[in-house]
């Protein structure tokens, strides 16, 4: 009978340790809690589980044992196993315990690795990444579809008589009905988008009349102060999506799912995608009130670049603590020839920009230039994307991440982060418990990884990044 061909009947969660993402052994996340583990073992899963694997997030031995799990040492943990699941990549000499043809289970990250890659090349160690592992088909909500419609249809005149490019939007507040809004209309290029309190008054905006669109959610909206009269007095354009949604709402989603068969790959299966945006943004904010006392946070010149899911928590993050104005990047805003506008006098640049392969290394949107030229002295760049080396970030000064031994370093007067792992600034916990229940989804539910690689779903197969090797 060969190994990694046939159905998976067990799991080894390993510990973990220090590995070249991990140094000082400081990732405590466990990629598997008790509760999780509890329901492998009762669908039949053998599930061995490393001496102490949960205590860093605060899960005994004793939950794993009375959840079924059998408890191993270090030694035992890798011996003979089918399938290891751990949450960061392995260390080196972890990898010369495991035996040819298994399959490991874990955040790989293999371009960012490349030693690390060939030692699994080498062993044969098949390797599935979490990281790339895909919604297949792609799963989009009611509300998903309603904000991105409700943002077309607000911008329609303006495409229309083609002054989308010199349009402000200005989206008041922050809720997850808007979160497809924001990103439907970072998409659209407008001279500006910018997500705004709902507090401000009429004397703090920066953008009234023909030019400008305001874009909101009436039941999320207590307009005490009367802006949504005075701009639309001023010839300002207003739309509210919860009108759009008792108007047009359910046929408008009804003709898109008709006319919009869902893509063959969605978002990320396994992510925290949106704490990890909030975590960065939260340390960011902690950085910069540690090196400008005297600076009012609410006050505070906030850019992000991008307007995907990392980008989302940030956002997320920086309305809770009341920032008026936080400016949101498109593609057309981080061109070489606009971004200078952007970055001048900031205060807080937080880069949650993706790039193709090609470009990582070549384009940088936020150069040392800017460092050097254009960024004040004190202010703070959190990098959310990331990188290393061989697999470079949007943010030239970060040549690879930092870690939480040391978690940021200075450029040119500018204190810059780009950590690996961002929950574990403050949502370890938390973050490790919705991991663990991603991680068994995809185990027993639709992907149904613990079938074996012979059978791996569409969105699971494209994450076998190493291998498949059979024993």
């Amino acid at each position: 009978m060969t190994l990694s061909s046939q159905n998976f009947s067990s799991i080894a969660l390993a510990k973990e340790i220090e590995s070249p993402e991990n140094p000082g052994a400081l990732e405590k996340r466990v990629a598997l809690v008790p509760a999780d583990v509890g329901r492998l073992t009762q669908a039949g899963i053998k599930v061995y589980v490393e001496y102490g694997a949960g205590e860093g997030v605060g899960f005994s031995d004793r939950e794993y044992q009375q959840n079924g799990a059998t408890m191993q040492t270090p030694e035992e943990i890798y011996r003979d196993r089918e399938l290891i699941i751990k949450f960061k990549g392995p260390s080196l000499a972890s990898i010369k315990e495991m035996r040819e043809g298994c399959t490991l289970f874990c955040m790989a990250h293999f371009n960012s690795y490349p030693d690390r890659a060939k030692l699994l090349q080498d062993q044969h160690i098949n390797v599935v990444a979490m990281e790339e592992i895909c919604e297949s088909p792609k799963v989009n909500s009611d509300q998903e579809i309603l904000g991105r419609l409700a943002m077309t249809r607000s911008l329609e005149p303006f495409f229309a008589d083609n002054t989308v490019n010199s349009l402000a939007v200005r989206i008041i507040g922050w809720s997850e009905r808007l979160h497809s809004a924001i990103r439907r209309c970072g998409n659209r290029n407008p001279r500006s988008l910018q997500i705004i309190q709902p507090m401000l008054a009429i004397e703090e905006l920066n953008a009234i009349g023909p030019n400008a669109l305001y874009f909101y959610d009436s039941p999320n909206f207590d307009d005490r102060q009367d802006i949504l009269t005075k701009l639309k007095n001023a010839g300002t354009h207003l739309f509210d999506l919860n009108e759009f949604e008792q108007r047009y709402g359910e046929q408008a989603i009804a003709n898109y799912r008709a006319g919009h068969p869902p893509n063959e790959f969605g978002l990320r299966r396994i992510q925290c995608l949106h704490e990890t945006g909030q975590a960065g943004a939260r340390y960011g904010v902690e950085l910069l009130k540690k090196n400008k006392p005297t600076l009012d946070i609410v006050n505070a010149k906030a850019v992000i670049l991008g307007y995907g899911n990392v980008a989302q928590g940030a956002l997320h993050e920086l309305y809770d603590h009341g920032i008026k104005t936080i400016h949101v990047l498109s593609r057309s805003n981080t061109a070489k020839n606009c971004i200078d506008y952007w970055l001048k006098d900031v205060d807080l640049v937080i880069n949650g920009a993706e790039q193709s392969p090609e470009l990582r290394g070549v384009n940088f949107l936020v150069s040392n230039r800017h460092f050097k030229e254009l960024i004040p002295d004190q202010s703070v760049v959190i990098d959310l994307v990331g990188g290393s080396v061989t697999n470079r970030s949007p943010v030239e000064a970060v040549i690879s991440c930092s870690f939480l031994t040391q978690p940021y370093f200075m450029q040119d007067g500018v204190t810059v982060s780009a950590l690996w792992g961002w929950p574990m600034m403050s949502m370890m916990r938390e973050t490790a418990i919705r991991y663990s229940g991603q991680i068994v989804d995809v185990l027993i539910g639709h992907e149904k990884l613990m079938d074996g690689l012979h059978s791996l779903k569409p969105g699971v197969q494209r994450a076998l990044v190493c291998g498949p090797f059979y024993q």
